[in-house]
């Protein structure tokens, strides 16, 4: 089993920057990939970004050149760093890993709120 917990979420502007962290624990030598999920209220889930365990880096087009997805193997942590927010990126975000590098869906974290708002 692994554990994913998320932090960083929170209220900023439109234009404004904030950093989700993901604290991986449990049986994590086994996972070739995580990332982030995000679902806003009356929408579907949307994968993000994504990162390998060798570095390759996935981002949903809503977000490329906006937010920068990455990992720190020693604190076994992924992060997202998310720049020039947007109203519409307001979503409860959410922690993924994955055994394979196909999907990122294997666990989840409990989620973090993220409200972009004037």
């Amino acid at each position: 089993q692994v554990q994913l917990v998320e932090s960083g979420g929170g209220l900023v502007q439109p234009g404004g920057s904030l950093r989700l962290s993901c604290a991986a624990s449990g049986s994590i030598f086994s996972i070739k990939a995580m990332g982030w999920y995000r679902q806003a209220p009356g929408k579907q889930r949307e994968l993000v970004a994504t990162i390998s365990e060798g570095g390759s880096t996935f981002y949903a087009d809503s977000v490329k050149g906006r937010f920068t997805v990455s990992r720190d193997k020693d604190k076994n942590t992924v992060y997202l760093q998310m720049n020039s927010l947007k109203l519409e990126d307001t979503a409860v975000y959410y922690c993924c890993a994955d055994h394979t590098l196909a999907v990122c869906d294997d666990y989840w974290g409990q989620g973090t709120q993220v409200t972009v708002s004037s």
